[in-house]
């Protein structure tokens, strides 16, 4: 007797008793109708949960901080692109990532000072505090898109893990996401890490799913591709990593087939290159291109690599102009060492510094799950693989700035954790719910202080400056609420500033002076210093913190001292 058979003639249970006139008879195990509509509106509430908790965590993140050190520097370029159509400014970065934010930028309708020339700095400058605009207003409208976009990700995250490890395994992966301190930092600011971060998951998902579907897939993988290299050229190193899986993908579905996975691969390729192009031409139809100061020579591979490119030629300089910032020697700070040059563990290190805990665990999880269960193993090569290989050429940068260079990480990871869920054992889940409950925690802990977020093991946010520095902690973004801080505490007081960052402290109505621009026995009174500013103090700034002391803390960020 078939299953089919035993099916049919096996006693009813009172939850597979018929249905009505002309309905079809419920299977053995299948829930009664009001059972399963709860459960098919059980799962999108969950997720319209988790995703609306992120939008008001970065909400109220945007509204809250002042403007990072590269924000007026895109904003400006975004205003530029509506107004003058110009390639001009911000060359080292494609157009994409700040055609998203010019969306947010015409919303708002500032008033642009078109007779203005500068650098792309002062231009940025010029537009939010020069130009009769309201800057906080106006860095809001542009952080919108860059919002939206994140939030859009987490569905990638879900849908991803979902069709890997089932309902369970994509919330679990998108609560990781939408707890995320890294991304909720730079997810609600008008920068280009994120929504770079999020096209590249988006290409290695549609991959996967062009294992099935591969003539649908092929060509919106590329596309999610070419946007990630419209927005940001560090998506590079992952171009030949994601052709690779699209030839995979290809294979999957018509084995050694090599002419066709080749094809895939290419159909991919053209994709996103007309992306890239698209990108530019959406800012200048007719591609005018004069660098606004020399571009500097590249030589060797580098200088072959620009030159095989299929893209404009204003994106080819651009990276002339990236390979020109690894050859600077920038300074870098890590556990309290200020160093020149590069260190190449110093993003794995920042990152287990600025990971909750329990994602780490997770991550590491998800890990062992992707290469050790069966049904998972075809999948770790659309996850692990690119992750790994950005993180590899993320660690041989010259710039040592920042986790938000390897923001990739906790996007890809959150989605191989949720695989976690397939690990055998009684207390899988329950240990998994666990430690993602331990990453909520310590996520709404931080809150709204997420770029200066440290685990529990190094202290909290209140003592990543002692460790990190630049956009780990203090990128600027803490200007008003310092503001705030001297009006509410210390009303009349004398104030010398070190300020880090893009922000112009008297539109807020702080009135400073620079201790390091007078003899040291001047300084007297409260002396302010952004936290990045301390850790690579030397000299006379170093010589006035010695005999200062601290006396209040502003966001995780400004330390106030006094003298």
């Amino acid at each position: 007797m078939t299953s089919e058979q035993q099916a049919v003639l096996a006693p009813a249970s009172p939850d597979e008793a018929p249905r009505g006139p002309g309905e079809a008879p419920r299977g053995p195990g299948e829930p009664p109708p009001v059972r399963a509509a709860r459960r098919r509106w059980l799962l999108p509430l969950v997720v319209a949960l988790l995703l609306g908790q992120m939008a008001v965590a970065m909400v109220t993140t945007a509204v809250q901080q002042t403007p990072t050190i590269d924000e007026p520097v895109y904003v400006g370029t975004a205003a530029v692109y509506l107004r003058e159509h110009s390639l001009r400014l911000n060359p080292e970065h494609p157009p994409l990532g700040k055609l998203v934010i010019a969306a947010g930028v015409a919303l708002a309708r500032p008033h642009v000072d078109t007779s203005f020339r500068g650098d792309q700095g002062r231009v940025g400058r010029h537009l939010l505090y020069e130009s009769g605009n309201d800057p906080g207003r106006l860095l809001l409208w542009a952080r919108l898109p860059v919002i939206v976009l994140t939030l859009l990700c987490g569905l990638v995250v879900f849908a991803f893990a979902r069709e890997l490890a089932g309902p369970t395994g994509g919330l679990l992966a998108l609560a990781l996401y939408a707890f995320s301190p890294d991304v909720i930092a730079h997810g609600s600011l008008a920068t280009l890490d994120a929504p770079t971060a999020g096209f590249l998951l988006t290409s290695a998902w549609l991959l996967w799913r062009a294992r099935v579907r591969p003539r649908r897939c092929l060509p919106l993988a590329g596309a999610a591709l070419g946007a990630a290299l419209a927005t940001k050229m560090s998506a590079l190193p992952a171009v030949p990593v994601l052709l690779a899986l699209a030839a995979l993908s290809v294979l999957h579905r018509r084995p050694r087939d090599w002419r066709r996975a080749v094809m895939g691969a290419g159909v991919v390729a053209v994709a996103a290159v007309a992306v890239v192009w698209a990108a530019y031409l959406a800012v200048d139809p007719r591609l005018r291109w004069a660098p606004p100061q020399p571009v500097p020579a590249v030589h060797g591979l580098r200088e072959l690599l620009v030159r095989v490119l299929p893209f404009p030629e204003a994106f080819r300089d651009g990276l002339r102009i990236q390979f020109a910032f690894e050859d600077r020697p920038w300074q870098g700070f890590l556990f309290g060492r200020l160093y020149t040059g590069s260190l190449w563990y110093y993003l794995p290190a920042a990152l287990l510094v600025k990971t909750p805990l329990g994602m780490l665990a997770l991550w590491a999880a998800g890990a062992l799950a992707l290469c050790a269960v069966r049904r998972l193993r075809p999948a770790a090569p659309y996850l692990l693989a690119p992750a790994l290989v950005l993180l590899a050429a993320a660690m041989q940068g010259a710039r040592d700035f920042g986790t938000r260079y390897a923001l990739f990480v906790p996007v890809f990871g959150a989605v191989a954790a949720g695989c976690a869920v397939l690990l055998r054992g009684r207390w899988t889940p329950v240990v998994a719910g666990a430690l993602a409950l331990w990453v909520a925690v310590s996520s709404v802990r931080t809150f709204p202080y997420y770029l200066p977020y440290s685990n529990e093991a190094f202290g909290g946010p209140a003592r990543t400056h002692l460790r990190l520095h630049d956009s780990n902690v203090d990128w600027g973004q803490d200007l008003g609420r310092l503001a705030d801080r001297l009006r509410e505490r210390y009303p009349g007081e004398r104030v010398w500033l070190v300020y880090k960052g893009s922000g112009v402290p008297s539109a807020y109505g702080i009135h400073a002076a620079d201790p390091r621009a007078v003899p040291p026995g001047r300084v007297r009174g409260l002396l302010v210093v952004s936290d990045s500013a301390a850790a690579k103090a030397r000299g006379r700034l170093a010589g006035l913190l010695a005999d200062a002391r601290a006396v209040d803390d502003v966001g995780h960020s400004i330390t106030i001292y006094r003298r």
